[in-house]
């Protein structure tokens, strides 16, 4: 066979404005820009480097209803790449599902409008693709499981939520299977598996913090089937190869762009593989042309410092250029501190980086000592008050004083008049 060099892709997110503000120059928010600008590396990059097939594996957007600038601007990307020569599978993620059956995907609009060079992987099904060389491919294509599909029919009705996650992953594995027997009748034409959904043995990241929907899994011995070349996931973040052998790769790329401070230290890229008749390699390119956003937590414990503020303010000199950072700071401080934390100069020292994202505090507050595990209603109040002074460490002359001083206020008060004898 010939060659075959894909690009694998996926959860772009295009509308996730946390921690942004809106760019003069563009109109839109500077966090959107960040997901769309590395989009465009990946399309260049495709051209740049002879890609064959660039695959997208779900969720371009954050909603379902993703607004029309959003839409527009993702669209343009894609025909960019397919205007190249380059076929682009786009595959239906979660966030890219309508709420009801029979509602258009946010994506289904390529395939309406029969743009050329572009897949839309919106139900089960393998389709046959001429890359850009002419190379012949088999995609199997598994998009997101619509769950209410599934709960509409008649005989699952008044099944609990357990016994319908049984039934969705029973119908995924059912669909892998048949879409394996499909491409076996064509063993001379590579196939791959471009999925959306969740692996039990894979790790998580934040996209638990955005998920629509419950989620559905499977193990991924349904997904290490040598059928399949390269198997291209989407739905997770973090970056991760399931099956070590490579036989075949499993393989979540991971989103472009980091989410929040959960993706932090994750490294942030796409995958390219090359298919030939000696195997499939790959590698994940963590950059090209721009880096992800960093987001930086700058952590303080000052609680031994006699000046808090100056404590903070040096080390966040001590992080360097934050100027395209999003930024948060943490301090750990006693009690006594907060009155003397200056928190205008340390927001002052934050104006320069790309974005202020908090000031937490973590406030070390001295333990409250009980009374030695008595019970407070077996103790008379002078006993009390006598246990009060002794966790004080008041001297004992004085602790004599003020219980003889104690005891008389309280025989006078039992003795006052309308008082009973049980001081009723």
């Amino acid at each position: 066979m010939q060659p075959i060099r894909l690009l694998h892709t996926a959860d772009i997110h295009i509308g996730m404005e946390n921690y942004g503000r809106v760019e003069p120059e563009t109109g839109i928010n500077g966090r959107v820009m960040d997901f769309l600008r590395r989009l465009t590396d990946l399309g260049e990059y495709a051209v740049d480097h002879d890609v064959d097939l660039f695959v997208f594996a779900g969720d371009a957007y954050k909603t379902r209803d993703p607004n029309p600038t959003y839409q527009r601007e993702f669209a343009r990307r894609i025909k960019q790449i397919a205007d190249a020569g380059i076929p682009v599978i786009l595959l239906v993620g979660n966030h890219d599902l309508p709420a009801v059956v029979r509602r258009a995907t946010s994506i289904d609009i390529f395939g309406t409008l029969d743009v050329p060079n572009v897949y839309v992987g919106n139900r089960e099904e393998l389709v046959q693709i001429t890359c850009r060389r002419g190379q012949p491919l088999q995609a199997a294509l598994a998009p997101y499981p619509l769950r209410s599909a599934l709960i509409s029919r008649e005989e699952h009705r008044g099944k609990s939520l357990e016994e319908l996650d049984g039934l969705l992953q029973q119908a995924m594995l059912d669909n892998l299977a048949a879409l394996a027997d499909e491409a076996r009748r064509q063993p001379e034409v590579p196939a791959i598996l471009v999925g959306h959904f969740s692996v039990n043995e894979a790790s998580h990241g934040s996209e638990k913090n955005i998920m629509i929907g419950r989620d559905a899994a499977l193990p991924r011995s349904a997904l290490a089937d040598p059928t399949w070349r390269y198997v291209a996931l989407g739905h997770i973040h973090k970056h991760q190869n399931l099956n070590a052998s490579n036989n075949p790769p499993v393989v979540y790329s991971g989103s472009i762009e980091r989410i929040d401070f959960g993706e932090e230290h994750e490294p942030k890229g796409f995958v390219v593989a090359d298919i030939t008749d000696a195997g499939t390699t790959w590698q994940f390119l963590a950059g090209y042309k721009r880096q992800p956003r960093r987001f930086v937590t700058i952590e303080c414990d000052v609680c031994e410092r006699p000046d808090p503020t100056a404590a903070v303010l040096e080390a966040i000199e001590a992080r360097g250029d934050l100027s395209a950072a999003v930024v948060r700071v943490v301090i750990k401080l006693r009690q006594e501190q907060e009155a003397t934390l200056v928190e205008r100069e340390i927001v002052r020292a934050l104006e320069g980086c790309y974005y202020a994202a908090g000031l937490n505090k973590n406030v070390v507050r001295p333990e409250r000592q009980r009374l030695g595990g008595v019970s407070v209603e077996s103790l008379t109040p002078v006993e009390l008050l006598a246990r009060y002074f002794d966790l004080k460490q008041v001297t004992p002359d004085r602790a004599r004083l003020l219980r003889q001083r104690a005891e008389a206020l309280i025989t006078a008060a039992d003795s006052a008049p309308g008082r009973g004898a049980a001081g009723g």
